[in-house]
């Protein structure tokens, strides 16, 4: 047996959706799952799979409600362990834990900020509403105390297909369209 053997390079990931249902988030102060304008339709800041763990890759991950209907059911609140969440914000795509480290509590209910030191940006944040936590999404590290945040991996592919093309209102040549696909870090070492 070789414990060293790499693991295959698409080992884990899914797919999560096109990048343009993602609404791109700003300093709006509202939490992840408050619904926004995406194109021309109304849909929440985040999108929540449940992607339960497999042998160590992660299967198909299917798609949780989180409207505020679904927020006080006991599914949204009773498998958050297996959930990932993953969001634009200021045009960059972040996939994370569903459930906080310190209070078991849903972060789509979180808000998303800059971490700044003297006005230059230096990463994001999300802020647990439960108790005012905030984690890092680059390390995952808390603010306080030695809690981590479960940072997943994030990759925009090509969409399938040649017919997706994005116009942009720029005048520039149409781009493809691209696809987000997520898996859990892996463990070196």
């Amino acid at each position: 047996m070789n414990n060293f053997r790499r693991s295959r390079a698409d080992a884990g990931w899914f797919s999560v959706g096109l990048a343009s249902s993602f609404p791109d988030l700003g300093s709006d102060d509202g939490n992840l799952s408050d619904l926004r304008f995406c194109n021309t339709d109304l849909k929440p800041g985040c999108k929540v799979f449940h992607a339960p763990k497999a042998f160590g890759s992660v299967q198909q991950g299917t798609e949780v409600d989180i409207s505020p209907d679904a927020f006080d059911s006991a599914e949204m609140e009773g498998d958050l362990k297996d959930q990932v969440m993953v969001f634009r914000f200021k045009g960059k795509f972040h996939a994370i834990d569903h459930k906080c480290p310190h209070s078991s509590y849903p972060l789509s209910q979180g808000v998303p900020f800059d971490i700044e030191d003297f006005g230059i940006v230096l990463s994001t944040g999300v802020t647990c509403p439960k108790h005012s936590w905030s984690f890092d999404l680059t390390t995952g590290m808390s603010d306080r105390a030695r809690y981590k945040l479960g940072v997943w991996e994030v990759q925009l592919r090509d969409a399938a297909g040649s017919a997706n093309m994005i116009k942009l209102d720029d005048g520039s040549p149409d781009t493809p369209e691209k696809e987000v696909w997520v898996r859990r870090k892996q463990r070196i070492g």
